[in-house]
């Protein structure tokens, strides 16, 4: 592996983020085949988190890396670059995943952990899910309705309270701009807020179950 990196001058995060991307290829076919429905942005993190694990036990079999943790989430902010991520956005994600990689008591996450001791087509990237199938914080179902509804209190709120000041406009052309203003706000929020209740209970019965 040193040879190969002297003589192609690839760097040490190179080599390490096209072993992560060989890894996670043989790992993502048993994945998909399992049919997972997880929130998009778990499932993508998890993942980000396994490959922190399975980039930093190889960086630890490169003479010149000094600090093979520190080295992995370097050569996945690389990584996140080369899929298209803005450097400002790459920088955060890296901050996040570096909080989430350790548990309360400062021991590795399982996604870590999972990803330090894995071998191609070994299936540890299912086990991680497996651990986390029947959670509905994580779940596929709860991140639609999430969404749905959100874009319903946006254009639905956004809406009604457009036409609230349309119809005033045209039904009480005298009225102050503070009271129309007023107005919109209110009849927004007749939509807004009973759509944030529903949607919290519904989340809290989910959760309960």
């Amino acid at each position: 592996m040193d040879n190969i990196e002297s003589e192609t001058n690839v760097s040490t995060h190179d080599i390490c983020v096209l072993y992560g991307e060989e890894i996670l290829a043989s790992q993502l076919s048993h994945v998909e085949s399992k049919g997972y429905d997880f929130a998009p942005p778990f499932k993508v993190m998890t993942i980000q988190l396994y490959l922190i694990g399975v980039m930093w036990r190889h960086g630890e079999g490169l003479d010149s890396v000094s600090n093979p943790r520190e080295h992995a989430m370097e050569s996945l902010h690389k990584m996140l670059l080369k899929t298209g991520m803005s450097n400002k956005n790459a920088g955060k994600r890296i901050v996040l995943l570096k909080d989430l990689s350790r548990e309360e008591d400062s021991s590795e996450t399982l996604a870590v952990t999972a990803g330090y001791e894995a071998k191609e087509d070994d299936n540890s990237l299912d086990m991680i899910f497996d651990e986390y199938r029947d959670e509905t914080r994580v779940s596929g179902a709860l991140w639609r309705f999430y969404s749905r509804g959100k874009k319903f209190m946006l254009l639905g709120g956004g809406g009604v309270g457009f036409l609230a000041l349309f119809f005033s406009k045209i039904y009480s052309p005298s009225s102050s701009l503070m009271s129309v203003l007023t107005l919109g706000l209110l009849a927004a929020a007749l939509v807004v807020v009973p759509t944030f209740i529903i949607g919290a209970l519904i989340y809290r019965a989910k959760y309960k179950k």
